[in-house]
């Protein structure tokens, strides 16, 4: 019996009226037909025609680009990059909305997962419902902050460094990208081509003058001879091992927060935004008010910007463990917190190092795990050492939301949750939450 084709519905056209937004910086709306749509380029409220991207007869959802505006949101405004909108780059989300409505749309988001996966409405995750910008970030409508200190750009066949389009591996070529900060912008990547390149990575430390690049090359390619519009260290990625190896300059770029230092190797975590160690360290700390003796656990520590925090704040009668699971970030936290003797770094997964540490109790923890999430596992771990505070730094509230459930069965509470806008122009938002044992909340 032969298998029907399936009919794909790419390059159809619907005029919707446009729902409320979803995670993932799109909205939804519903054909006439009842298909739901997950529409970029568009904002609630609004009427458009959408033209579908992806999807076929059978698809439970179709994703579309809103390629005209029949009925416009008070919060519309024109795109301020020439490389935003339908068809271009990926990069950002939300370059038609001004910057207000853009923070108003993630904190719907993140309300809307909060309930929908931990049963959770603002108030009892002691939210006040706002993402706040960051310091420097609330610019007038029609300007773009310019945070983004590490920047991949894909490089096309003919070298032309560009951007890849949404959810594609397309490259949009550009000469200018407008949430690239100073001194990213200031190499002039973009003013040259790089000839058997795979992607180059521009980062500019915020924390010290430090530029580094990073190649990859194309199979059987030679690196090219790097010269750039100011001094800069190159690393390239082998293509054997896929490990990042020095060319020349420094292996690594310094960074600051809580008045230290921070060395951070290449495929080392740092944040993105120049304000977000500094931001969320904060939070982190206000948060748990660590105080002098106490143990902590700093998880998926990176190269220890909490760890650091928590020790400075412990003393010499406290003890800090982190663990790592990148063999580079583990040797850089523990160069940058070599100063503290009561700091420990392990290195790998949270999942199996912890159970093999023998820990059975300690008064704080801070978790930052990866996009994930930390998962049921791992919670009912952390959950049973009986820390007075935990504090929970997470860039999905997706995975946010899903872990807090599995603390509330763990016996935690949400404390407080703050919300920061630290990806302006995306999608992406930044939580901290806080949590404390529920019986101390009853």
């Amino acid at each position: 019996m032969q298998n029907t084709p399936v009919a794909s519905l790419v390059g159809e056209e619907y005029e919707v009226e446009v729902g409320p937004v979803a995670h993932g910086g799109h909205c939804i709306a519903r054909t006439e037909e009842g298909r739901v749509l997950f529409v970029r380029h568009a904002l609630p409220g609004e009427r458009v025609r959408a033209r579908v991207t992806e999807g076929e007869e059978t698809s439970r959802f179709l994703r579309a680009d809103a390629v005209e505006i029949l009925e416009a949101s008070k919060d519309r405004i024109e795109a301020p990059c020439p490389f935003a909108g339908p068809g271009k780059c990926g990069g950002c989300d939300w370059q038609h909305a001004k910057p207000g409505a853009q923070r108003r749309l993630k904190g719907e988001v993140i309300a809307e997962q909060l309930k929908r996966l931990a049963g959770l409405t603002p108030e009892e995750a002691g939210w006040d419902g706002t993402v706040s910008p960051a310091e420097g970030d609330k610019v007038p409508a029609g300007e773009v902050p310019q945070w983004r200190t590490r920047v991949q750009y894909a490089i096309d066949e003919f070298g032309r460094p560009g951007l890849r389009k949404h959810r594609s591996h397309e490259v949009e070529v550009i000469d200018h990208c407008m949430i690239a900060a100073e001194g990213v912008s200031e190499l002039g990547i973009e003013q040259r081509t790089w000839e058997g390149m795979a992607s180059v990575e521009a980062i500019a430390a915020s924390g010290s003058q430090d530029r580094q690049v990073i190649l990859t090359p194309r199979p059987g390619a030679r690196l090219p001879i790097v010269e750039l519009d100011k001094p800069v260290s190159v690393m390239r990625v082998e293509e054997k091992d896929g490990g990042v190896h020095r060319v020349h300059g420094r292996p690594f770029v310094r960074e600051r927060a809580d008045e230290r230092t921070y060395r951070v190797g290449s495929g080392g975590f740092w944040q993105v935004h120049p304000k977000a160690a500094q931001t969320l360290m904060l939070a982190v700390m206000q948060g748990l008010t660590p105080r002098k003796g106490e143990t902590a656990l700093d998880l998926y520590c990176g190269v220890g910007l909490f760890a650091g925090a928590l020790a400075d704040r412990v003393g010499d009668q406290g003890a800090v463990l982190g663990i790592e699971s990148g063999k580079r970030a583990v040797e850089d936290a523990r160069h940058n917190l070599a100063d503290f003797p009561r700091v420990r770094i392990e290195q790998g997964k949270v999942e199996s190092v912890l159970p093999r540490t023998g820990i059975t109790e300690v008064d704080l923890i801070v978790l930052d795990p990866p996009r994930a999430g930390a998962g049921k596992q791992t919670v009912k771990h952390l959950a049973s050492l009986g820390a007075r505070r935990i504090a929970y730094v997470a860039c999905d509230p997706a995975a946010l939301a899903r872990d807090l459930a599995y603390f509330r069965e763990g016996g935690y509470r949400v404390r407080t949750l703050r919300a920061f806008d630290l990806f302006p122009m995306t999608h992406h938002v930044e939580c901290v939450a806080i949590l404390e044992p529920a019986a101390k909340g009853s």
